[in-house]
């Protein structure tokens, strides 16, 4: 996934941080010091929007392999914390900021943003103009990175262009054997239980899965290898699909996996990597992005109530469908719309199926850091299941 070679600290003999490089697949370079830990790291350079949440980032799974630099200039004034924690560790392949703050000041704060990163061996770079990096970025695309620092920083020019080039492209990369659990375990419904959802964790979010309880599941994780037979034994009252890293294009077994489950008629709700697999069931390709969505700023239309929403986006692939019309799943599941799209660039956001029971958004409804206009979206999955479960009369009263 990234290829990382690292110290313990990012502080020199001198008492002051390493020198550090970043150095981009085109040859740009951009000389700052050492951020978190020490050394090497490689992974797709992507910048994320957010004016917060840069906890929330850190350890969302769907980072997997990429160096995230974040726009906002002030980053770590708020330290962090155990309970906005989105995983188990932080996932980002690297990390690029302009200016971490020099003290920590919250109420919640347990720590410093700095410990985490070197806790987790995480390499990153600041006092660079992130800003230059970004417009790079948005001018070229995403591209192949490396960050460098302390021994390594000594390297030649060419030497550390070498390494990033010969890194790993995110296209066709199938990461989810990566942050997936490797073992199924259990949450129970936390309101009036409705029933229970079997959610394949291709890199799943803590508040995807409390969202879900909140609204009367008793959720079931299960690894990414699971297979429909399993998940039909189950006997679940609906079926998630989650966030998660890498190329749509790459996981055919999952596709294969989600068509059979949908032709049992479970009602679905996937969410980023969730809905790519949803576009790929239903027939449509998906694509890569110049530079991604990434951040809690983006305008998306929900065309069924005319309302534009602030959402969080985490994405760097989409669905090529018609935002405009109706269109036919060339697998058989009858007629598919695009519900939401994105007001920037009018990239394909939301997935609705008209004559099968499911449904699927490309950002993030559960939005831990901000912005919430989308939670909605969790009592519209409960709200589809229902009335699943009235028109099957073994399902009533979430039974199952």
């Amino acid at each position: 996934m990234t290829d990382q070679l690292v110290t313990d600290s990012a502080t020199g003999s001198n008492g002051l941080p390493a020198r550090a490089v970043l150095v981009l697949e085109d040859g740009s370079r951009y000389v700052g010091r050492a951020y978190g830990a020490t050394g090497r790291t490689f992974g797709e350079a992507v910048f994320a929007t957010g004016m917060t949440g840069y906890q929330e980032t850190l350890t969302d799974p769907s980072y997997a392999g990429q160096i995230v630099l974040m726009t906002a200039p002030h980053i770590g004034n708020t330290g962090a914390n155990d309970e906005d924690m989105e995983s188990a560790r932080i996932w980002v392949a690297g990390f690029i900021v302009r200016e971490p703050s020099r003290i920590v000041s919250n109420f919640r704060s347990e720590r410093s943003i700095d410990d985490d990163l070197v806790a987790g061996g995480v390499v990153g770079i600041s006092g660079i103009d992130t800003r230059a990096v970004t417009r790079r970025i948005r001018s070229v695309g995403a591209m192949r990175s490396g960050i460098f620092s302390g021994a390594d920083f000594d390297l030649s020019d060419g030497e550390q262009l070498d390494l990033v080039r010969s890194g790993v492209q995110m296209a066709g990369q199938n990461l989810s054997g990566a942050v997936s659990t490797t073992e199924r375990y259990e949450l129970p419904a936390t309101s009036e239980r409705v029933g229970s959802v079997a959610v394949l964790d291709l890199g799943v979010k803590t508040s995807t899965l409390n969202f879900l309880a909140d609204r009367g599941f008793d959720v079931v994780v299960l690894p990414q290898t699971t297979t429909a037979e399993e998940i039909l034994e189950l006997a679940p009252d609906a079926l998630f699909f989650s966030n998660g890293p890498g190329d749509p294009g790459a996981s055919d077994r999952h596709v294969e996996m989600l068509r059979d489950v949908l032709r049992a008629g479970v009602p679905y709700f996937g969410i980023c990597f969730g809905n790519q697999l949803l576009g790929r069931a239903l027939g449509f390709n998906t694509y890569k992005l110049p530079f991604g969505h990434r951040g809690i700023n983006q305008p998306v239309l929900d065309k069924a109530t005319g309302r534009v929403e602030i959402t969080a986006h985490n994405h760097g692939f989409a669905v090529e469908a018609p935002i405009d019309q109706i269109s036919e799943s060339s697998e058989g599941f009858g007629r598919v719309e695009v519900s939401h799209y994105d007001l920037n660039d009018n990239v394909v956001e939301g997935l609705n199926c008209l004559d099968i029971p499911a449904f699927s958004v490309q950002y993030h409804p559960e939005s831990a850091s901000g912005p919430h206009d989308a939670n909605y979206l969790f009592d519209r999955f409960r709200d589809m299941v229902m009335a699943q479960q009235q028109n099957d009369p073994s399902q009533q009263n979430g039974s199952k």
